[in-house]
């Protein structure tokens, strides 16, 4: 028995559809279904009855739901063991952060907990939200800042703030000088695209229901690019307040014609004891 089948086992136990199971472990559908038809053929019977409605386990799969849970834990906690056995003495608390995340409130809580608690040291790691969310379960961090929707059930959900969008444009761009960006404003205007922006669907969706199309002449998933090009007058992009950058050249301008924000939370793996400085830094957090 191999490590991949209990995981995957788990994950169409979580999600009762295969398609999903494989999208949220980044497996192909076919190489899930291999892995779980090998596991299938060692344990000696199915594990699952696939059906319209996904899939719902069999008998054997809710003998063995329990027991391969409890393997996968005991293989996370060894794994993260053997991390912090290889890093340095004073273990660092290591921070996922997702890619559209800002600074600014971030940086202000670490800094206000090093105050108090001058030594910890702090691991700061910026990526995608599924590898971020991967980690977190194997146990390469402590706790992930993000804005995915994830299941209570699995994780430690802890609300940190809620920020609005904004319109950024430079100095001087015909918007600047608005009291408010109205969508029909936007759809006049070349935009720099976020592909990443969790709020990108809502906003095109909006404009659309209002008769406007959005025209990208730029698109980045990085917001520092896109700032960039937004400060040297190529075009207006929309960031959450926390990835405005405080800079003379650049004017940021809220949206009329709808209501865009965002909640931010702090999530922990439940099947990963939290650390007593974790839960200090996560009450920092909770403070902004």
């Amino acid at each position: 028995m191999e490590m991949n089948q209990v995981r995957y086992f788990l994950a169409v136990c979580e999600h009762r559809n295969f398609t999903h199971a494989a999208s949220a472990s980044n497996v192909s559908q076919p190489s899930l279904t291999a892995a779980i038809k090998k596991l299938e053929d060692e344990l000696g019977d199915a594990l699952f009855i696939r059906d319209r409605a996904g899939c719902r386990l069999t008998a054997l799969g809710k003998l063995m739901q329990p027991r391969l849970e409890r393997m996968q834990s005991e293989a996370r906690e060894a794994k993260a063991e053997a991390v912090r056995h290889t890093r340095l003495e004073r273990v660092p608390i290591s921070i996922g952060i997702g890619e559209t995340i800002g600074h600014a409130k971030v940086s202000e809580a670490v800094e206000r907990f090093r105050q108090r608690v001058p030594q910890a040291e702090i691991e700061l790691i910026v990526d995608a939200n599924d590898t971020l969310l991967a980690g977190l379960r194997e146990g390469e961090f402590d706790l992930v800042i993000s804005t995915v929707e994830v299941s209570e059930e699995l994780y430690r959900i802890d609300p940190l703030y809620q920020e609005a969008y904004r319109v950024v444009v430079a100095k001087g761009h015909p918007l600047s000088e608005l009291p408010a960006v109205s969508l029909a404003d936007l759809a006049d205007t070349t935009m720099l695209d976020r592909p990443n922006c969790e709020m990108r669907e809502a906003l095109h969706g909006a404009c659309t229901d209002h008769g406007h199309t959005l025209y990208a002449a730029y698109r980045s998933n990085r917001v520092d690019w896109l700032v960039e090009l937004a400060r040297r007058g190529s075009g207006a992009v929309i960031l959450p307040e926390t990835s405005i950058p405080d800079h003379d050249n650049l004017v940021s301008l809220p949206i009329a014609d709808m209501e865009i924000a965002r909640d931010v939370a702090a999530l922990r793996f439940r099947h990963q004891a939290s650390r007593s400085e974790t839960n200090e830094l996560v009450r920092e957090f909770s403070r902004n």
